[in-house]
């Protein structure tokens, strides 16, 4: 696995190293002596599965509080994502700074996102399969998000949101 710093902190993309012949390739989706080399994550205790039929498809921005904030691997198996880190950690050199970065099937990236970050995604084709690596166990009181049109980030979304959840519509925008 290389893994290549982002512009947030504690946000990498993972290139996976693929070993290949005439039957196809392998490659490694997760790898805990490799990530606690490089000091990444802490161990994944659930491992989540999103199907998107609609390309355009907005998920996002989603985030747990204290004590319950995680981090993910996300990695996209089927179709294409803009794929979309936004760090809110106070402290941080890349407060209220986001990263995109595209994951599909064909690139096999991966991205790390850093507990205190809100994570978002829009499909860029129809029938999107992505999974999700998490290192905390997930709990509905204990989530937030943040307006995915929030004029406090900017975010330059690539295509137009045609699909998105009621919850996802009634985030606030970001204090």
């Amino acid at each position: 696995m290389n893994f290549i710093k982002t512009k947030i902190k504690g946000c990498f993309e993972i290139e996976p190293k693929l070993i290949g012949d005439e039957r196809g390739f392998f490659y490694r989706t997760m790898c805990a002596n490799e990530l606690k080399k490089a000091n990444i994550l802490k161990p994944i205790v659930q491992i989540n599965t999103s199907f998107s039929s609609l390309k355009g498809t907005l998920r996002g921005m989603h985030y747990q509080k204290t004590p319950y904030q995680e981090d993910k691997i996300i990695t996209c198996l089927k179709g294409e994502i803009f794929d979309v880190v936004l760090d809110l950690r106070k402290k941080s050199k890349s407060y209220k700074k986001w990263f995109a970065v595209k994951l599909n099937e064909k690139n096999k990236k991966m991205l790390i996102i850093p507990r205190g970050c809100a994570h978002g995604f829009l499909t860029l084709k129809k029938n999107t399969l992505v999974t999700y690596y998490v290192t905390n166990y997930y709990n509905p009181q204990k989530e937030d998000g943040v307006r995915y049109n929030d004029n406090s980030f900017k975010i330059k979304w690539p295509i137009k949101i045609k699909n998105i959840s009621k919850k996802d519509l009634s985030w606030k925008n970001y204090k």
